[in-house]
């Protein structure tokens, strides 16, 4: 696949004499920090970089900022513009200023994170410079003889995934979901330069204002920053059967999540979904119960570090990402781990019937 030309009458020759050199990744911060998509994307930034040869940047609007961390994670340089008017992230300024800045530097990829601050700001940017973007990218590689940034993700309602290229619009625009890259270890010792820029908001009209910030509180433990998480699928049949996932959860100090079904169904409030319309996660360990591994689903958790799959179906798509999977009816499953843990954390070591669970390992 691929986005739509800007100008039909550009043409390869033109773009490779533009002047376009560089990967930024624009670094999203809140209340000063900056927020873990960013140290993501500079890790998967500087591979990018590398591929082409060129200059890794960080773009970070924003007041009282640690620039050096930038750095640290991967960044060459980076452009930092220090102003209190950034504090709670006022869309229209960014807008504005990040299209000028694109415009002056010419960058030829820009990367930014798909939160809700990056999915609103960032498609104007791409639509005030005339060039592509593909949004909720799951995945990120580098055409070398061409220098053509090649941008995957999963399409809507079908179990494909695809890889779209912009292919004269320049600079190539994606925005990634948090947690698909893993953030890279920070080097302190790591040189680079801070170009520090000033902000003058006059011709500029901010549209909105801004009246408080709520923070999401209805999560006991956050999917986005579980070390462990718990998800049940439509196997589980019913939405009673998610109190098994609970108690496993407990039992592992862990987060509850579900595919999008349970969700759709009204067994589980959004806050848990895992996927492509849901959360993407990292976890260390993620244990999927019932889910069959729809495209859509794997989207937000096949980075997990290990992945436990339990299902009754052997042939069941989930068993592919799996480093574990085990071949069972859940409700036979998950109360053995259930009582293996709770007989560990007491010190005992139970002894079972004859029942045996196929376990295959994925290697």
């Amino acid at each position: 696949m691929r986005c739509a030309s800007p100008s039909p009458q550009i043409r390869r020759t033109d773009l490779e004499n533009d002047g376009h050199r560089g990967v930024w990744v624009f670094a999203e911060q809140r209340g000063g920090r900056v927020k873990s998509i960013a140290y993501e994307l500079l890790a998967k930034g500087r591979e990018l970089a590398n591929s082409l040869q060129t200059e890794l940047s960080a773009v970070c609007f924003g007041s009282s900022i640690d620039e050096g961390s930038l750095i640290a994670h991967g960044a060459d340089k980076v452009y930092l513009v220090d102003s209190p008017e950034f504090v709670n992230n006022p869309e229209d300024l960014y807008t504005r200023l990040l299209a000028d800045l694109i415009r002056q530097y010419k960058p030829e990829i820009v990367l930014a994170g798909a939160t809700s601050l990056g999915r609103s700001f960032i498609p104007r940017v791409a639509a005030i410079l005339g060039t592509g973007l593909t949004a909720d990218c799951t995945g990120l590689e580098i055409d070398i003889e061409k220098r053509l940034l090649l941008q995957t993700r999963p399409t809507f309602d079908t179990n494909i995934m695809a890889t779209i290229i912009c292919q004269t619009g320049r600079p190539q625009m994606s925005t990634v979901r948090p947690r698909v890259f893993k953030r890279g270890v920070p080097d302190s010792i790591r040189q680079g330069q801070i170009i520090r820029l000033d902000f003058n908001k006059a011709g500029i009209t901010s549209r909105t204002k801004l009246l408080s910030f709520v923070e999401d509180i209805t999560e006991t433990v956050r999917l986005d920053e579980a070390d462990i998480i718990v998800s049940g699928g439509r196997g589980l049949g019913k939405p009673e059967n998610f109190q098994l996932l609970k108690e496993l959860a407990g039992v592992l100090g862990a987060a509850l999540g579900s595919s999008r079904p349970p969700v759709d169904d009204g067994w589980i409030p959004y806050c848990h979904q895992v996927g492509q319309t849901g959360k993407t996660v990292c976890p260390k360990l993620y244990i999927a119960c019932g889910i069959s591994g729809a495209v859509q689903h794997l989207a937000g958790m096949q980075t997990s570090d290990i992945i436990v799959a339990i299902n009754d179906d052997p042939n069941a798509p989930i068993f592919e990402v799996a480093t574990y999977g085990i071949v069972g009816d859940l409700f036979k499953v998950v109360p053995m781990l259930i009582e293996k843990l709770k007989n560990e954390r007491a010190g005992l070591t139970p002894v079972y019937a004859s029942h045996k669970t196929p376990i295959s390992q994925n290697v």
